[in-house]
């Protein structure tokens, strides 16, 4: 891992060519902040080249989902007479409730 500092002379530079008016405490402050960043950045990929190989996982338990087919079961549809059976109150073939909105 290489170290990387930013010098004082390479943030004005950026700073000239970006139109940004810095103080000589801003240049101290962005010059230390540049350098952690890159230093963070170097570790990154570093990082990245010692585990390169390694394939990508979504999850590792092995777990897999299990469906079932979904086909219709005649013998468990209920029928509409039906389905409306146990309901206080119904309409023409549907349920009848108490307003809710105003």
């Amino acid at each position: 891992m290489t170290e990387s500092a930013i010098s004082k002379e390479e943030v004005k530079h950026i700073a000239d060519l970006a139109k940004l008016p810095l103080s000589g405490a801003d240049v101290d402050k962005i010059a230390g902040e540049l350098s952690d960043t890159i230093s963070h950045i170097n570790i990154l990929a570093e990082l990245n080249q010692r585990i390169g190989n390694l394939s990508e996982t979504s999850q590792v338990s092995g777990l897999k989902d299990v469906f079932r087919e979904d086909v219709l079961q005649p013998e468990r549809n209920l029928s509409q007479q039906q389905a409306l059976s146990n309901g206080k109150d119904t309409h023409d073939g549907y349920f009848v409730v108490k307003r809710i909105l105003g």
